[in-house]
């Protein structure tokens, strides 16, 4: 969770290079200003609003506060985005636009891989939702929900619909339901880590 101005460089670091952005230079500005990245404009705006609700409490940081949620409410909607506040950690990567659902009780560590049409929440009433490790792919379509806990460098496969827990390292998940199919080196998934 971002708790300082240190912090928050820190994740905007580690989130570009989970993208492949590199920000430094005239010609990448350029590029941004003539064919925006709008995934990488979200995910600056997201590390923004976690940055001044955390620490904002002075009545400028207020300001910026609510000047950020309402430019990180209209690009989730035009993206396709529901993505609450302090659930992801640092490296994230949006990889495509599309639907994308998170509970606001989740918890996801750092450099998650996200595809389209994922859902990650919470089941049959319960506030609980998905607590999972670093180092995760998700696949497009994936179901994740319920209080589980997915471990550390996982990968879970396309529409893979996964509701129990899953502890175990360096494994993939994949079908419905879920359940391990095999062991993976996550490095050779998620390519930045």
């Amino acid at each position: 969770m971002i708790q300082s101005k240190h912090d928050l460089n820190k994740y905007l670091k580690e989130d570009a290079i989970a993208l492949g952005i590199r920000e430094n230079g005239l010609k990448s500005k350029l590029k941004q200003l003539i064919v925006p990245n709008h995934i990488w404009k979200f995910q600056k705006i997201l590390r923004k609003v976690e940055y001044y609700k955390n620490c904002g409490s002075t009545g400028l940081k207020i300001l910026l506060f609510l000047y950020y949620k309402i430019k990180f409410r209209n690009i989730s909607i035009k993206l396709g985005f529901s993505i609450p506040e302090n659930v992801f950690g640092p490296g994230l990567a949006i990889v495509h636009y599309g639907t994308i659902v998170v509970n606001n009780n989740a918890r996801i560590g750092a450099n998650c891989r996200i595809h389209a049409c994922t859902n990650i929440g919470a089941s049959g009433g319960s506030p609980k939702a998905p607590q999972i490790g670093d180092n995760v792919y998700i696949g497009p379509g994936a179901k994740i929900y319920g209080d589980i806990n997915i471990g550390n460098n996982i990968a879970i496969g396309a529409n893979a619909t996964v509701f129990k827990s899953f502890e175990e390292p360096n494994i993939m998940i994949a079908g419905n339901p879920g359940k391990k199919i095999k062991e993976i080196d996550i490095k050779k998934i998620i390519k930045h880590i």
